[in-house]
């Protein structure tokens, strides 16, 4: 099964509240097939990033895909994805770490940047997570 992921990760301050969202479309219809989306307490950008990543692969796998292409507007995590760039930081090495775990369980995984504006589903779902933990 070919899917598309986009996947976005926030945080209101660098580190402050944070949350992810992530959803995985058809690749031939783009209807979604799931949602995922949870606030992380307080911590960076760049682990919500991983974070959302990481739970669009688990939704992936859970539909039974096998061909993947992830989009997300992080620059940073897209280029340490696809091996271009280390993961130097030691809070995003287990991340990405973990992430490459699911890669390799789901076969043919590419991953693309794309500007923010293209990435409203999976930001707009990690806004609801940091919405909804900050009332709590």
């Amino acid at each position: 099964m070919k899917v598309i992921i986009e996947a976005d990760g926030g945080s209101r301050g660098n580190p402050g509240p944070a949350g992810y969202g992530a959803v995985v479309l058809d690749a031939a219809t783009e209807e979604v097939l799931a949602e995922r989306s949870e606030g992380l307490g307080v911590t960076t950008n760049n682990v919500a990033e991983y974070r959302g990543l990481i739970a669009g692969l688990r939704a992936a796998l859970d539909l039974g895909a096998d061909d993947v292409e992830v989009r997300m507007d992080s620059k940073l995590v897209v280029e340490q994805m696809a091996g271009r760039w280390k993961v130097k930081h030691p809070a995003m090495q287990p991340l990405a770490r973990e992430a490459g775990e699911l890669v390799a369980e789901l076969g043919s995984v590419r991953f693309g940047w794309i500007p923010r504006a293209r990435n409203a589903r999976a930001d707009a779902l990690a806004n609801q997570a940091m919405d909804a933990q900050a009332v709590r």
